[in-house]
């Protein structure tokens, strides 16, 4: 059974970078075809789609925070990690990692939430000096 478990700092001050590390067990997805997405959900609000990396590292990021966002890997690890620079407040949320398993021919869509079978149980970073 696939886990994911996020981990990372609980509180970032202002203008500083967060970093969060998602970590995979339970397979190893080295030659898997996936697609591995951060979201986060602030206070009282919808979930987000922060960006996505895939088996072929390639990677895609909401349009608001790509200038801010980069996700990144470590095969050997199974972890994946998410960056985002300059945080403010208004980052202050639950994030999440979540995993999506393809089949080789399978059109898939990284935006959707749906996509994604497997969701670790989330990590709250709070932005505040």
């Amino acid at each position: 059974q696939v886990q994911l478990q996020e981990s990372g700092p609980g509180v970032v001050k202002p203008s500083q970078t967060l970093s969060l590390t998602c970590t995979v067990s339970g397979g190893s997805i080295t030659t898997d075809y996936y697609y591995l997405a951060w979201v986060r959900q602030p206070p009282g609000t919808g979930v987000e789609w922060i960006g996505y990396i895939n088996s072929s590292a390639g990677t895609d990021y909401s349009p608001p925070l790509k200038s801010r966002a980069s996700i990144s890997r470590d095969t050997s690890k199974n972890q994946f990690t998410l960056q985002l620079s300059s945080v403010t407040p208004e980052d202050t949320a639950v994030y999440y990692c979540a995993l999506g398993i393809f089949p080789p021919s399978r059109v898939v869509d990284p935006t959707i939430l749906g996509e994604y079978e497997y969701w670790g149980q989330g990590t709250q970073v709070t932005v505040s000096s």
